[in-house]
């Protein structure tokens, strides 16, 4: 019988598809060279962070999950991925904007408290959050991408992850300030496709299945939150032995928490409705 399925989720926040497609050029080698897939995903309306964050893993729509903005963030109480899967004795881990501590963990979320955790009892077993407290336009007090990769690296060797959140808002804050069609934005999606790329390979070599989207997509104003196709459509790369929908699929955002689950083998909620585009497990 093969190993079960690990996964990691990489999220790096609003960045819609067409940059996704013209400005990362080692994710694009790896759809070229057929190690990775690509496909199109539609978020969740409104296009906002914190709704997107509770869709993407409790397979809920705002009006639903009852997070409709940014400030309206609170614990869920809907069984979601870190939940279903700690359940079933998978380790989770996190290193993510500490509003998903505070969705997924407890609310609210106090900095020297939460900052760092290792829970036996999940549903986050091993959590490492960041607040880009202070943010401004004029200084977005992002941590260094590397230094999350590093750190999402370091709980998936040390702590022998299962499944593994990754969140970054850098794009989303530099969208914010320059908007997309700024060569200010071209450097920055180029700088973070370099920061990643080596990670992958070694997450993929450690065993991982490795899924890179965002939550959202974002114009040339540096908004989001309504519909369009720059403001709800990201890329969704694929690294991993499931199966796809056909190229030219348009994936459901609410369908990725259900996929997740079907991937590795775990029991998906009756509430998470979308059918799953990833095939399930076969160990399981």
């Amino acid at each position: 019988m093969s190993e079960p399925v690990k996964l990691l989720l990489i999220v790096l926040d609003g960045v819609p598809y067409r940059n996704f497609r013209r400005l990362f050029g080692n994710l694009e080698g790896w759809v070229a060279s057929g190690d990775a897939r690509v496909r199109r995903m539609r978020s969740v309306l409104p296009s906002t962070s914190s709704a997107c964050y509770a869709s993407m893993h409790t397979g809920l729509s705002p009006d639903r999950h009852g997070v409709y903005g940014n400030k309206h963030r609170k614990r869920l109480s809907h069984p979601d991925v870190f939940s279903v899967l700690a359940g079933t004795g998978r380790r989770t881990g996190a290193v993510a904007l500490s509003w998903w501590s505070e969705l997924f963990r407890r609310m609210p979320f106090d900095p020297v408290r939460d900052i760092e955790c290792d829970t036996p009892e999940g549903p986050i077993h091993h959590g490492r959050f960041h607040t880009m407290a202070d943010a401004t336009d004029a200084n977005q007090m992002s941590p260094s991408d590397a230094d999350l990769f590093a750190t999402l690296t370091y709980l998936c060797e040390a702590k022998a992850l299962d499944y593994g959140l990754l969140h970054t808002s850098t794009l989303d804050s530099m969208g914010h300030r320059f908007g997309h069609g700024r060569k200010e934005m071209s450097d920055a999606c180029y700088y973070l496709d370099a920061a990643l790329a080596p990670y992958v390979t070694r997450w993929r070599e450690l065993g991982y299945d490795v899924i890179v989207t965002a939550d959202h997509g974002q114009d040339d104003l540096g908004h989001h939150g309504g519909a369009g196709e720059d403001q709800q459509d990201v890329a969704f790369y694929y690294f991993g032995g499931s199966s796809l929908p056909h190229d030219d699929a348009l994936l459901d955002q609410l369908a990725l928490a259900p996929s997740i689950l079907a991937r590795m083998g775990a029991p998906v909620p009756a509430g998470m409705t979308a059918a799953p585009f990833l095939t399930p497990d076969p160990a399981r």
